[in-house]
């Protein structure tokens, strides 16, 4: 209890500074001496976004393999990453997939802290992304069809519905939306 009390607090304090100041988090590339905050930021977000819709326990092994820090090694090497940061504090990341010959990428993370989201911040990552993408023509991401933050955030960015399709998530059956930016 004391954890999430003090995490709490270490948020708020951010926020207010934020608030105060209208501090603008910077956006970077994200470096190997991140991994840590953002695999906090991945289970914070996926946590708070993911309750009621994945089982903890799902979430949990997913993290721990997506966020090990062999395959984020890997994904820094061979995809686009970014960090929103704030006075050193990772708030945010996003994650894409190189843009393939006819123009396509992925966008296939893109998490912010729960007490930094609607700020702004997925918004600035996005932009980067597509920025740094060199040439992206369509962007494509999935969301779980639950995850309504998500699907609102990708709508109002200019995200079109492709399809719907149900998947098996180390054995929770998901309904998955794909989407497409048309750049």
């Amino acid at each position: 209890m004391k954890e999430e009390k003090g995490r709490a607090s270490f948020s708020s304090f951010f926020i207010k500074k934020r608030e105060a100041n209208q501090v603008k988090p910077m956006i970077r590339a994200m470096k190997t001496n991140d991994i840590k905050q953002v695999r906090q930021v991945a289970e914070r977000s996926w946590h708070h976004t993911y309750e009621g819709i994945i089982p903890r326990h799902i979430q949990d092994q997913f993290l721990e393999s997506a966020y090990q820090d062999e395959m984020m090694e890997r994904r820094l090497l061979h995809s686009l990453f970014f960090v929103a940061e704030e006075e050193g504090r990772v708030l945010g990341f996003a994650n894409a997939t190189p843009v393939q010959k006819d123009g396509n990428a992925e966008l296939t993370a893109i998490y912010i802290d729960p007490d930094c989201q609607g700020s702004g911040i997925g918004t600035a990552l996005l932009k980067e992304c597509i920025r740094q993408s060199g040439g992206v023509k369509k962007l494509y991401v999935h969301a779980e069809k639950e995850n309504r933050i998500a699907l609102s955030f990708y709508q109002a960015k200019g995200f079109q519905w492709v399809c719907e399709f149900e998947e098996d998530f180390k054995g929770h059956t998901l309904q998955t939306v794909k989407l497409v930016l048309n750049i």
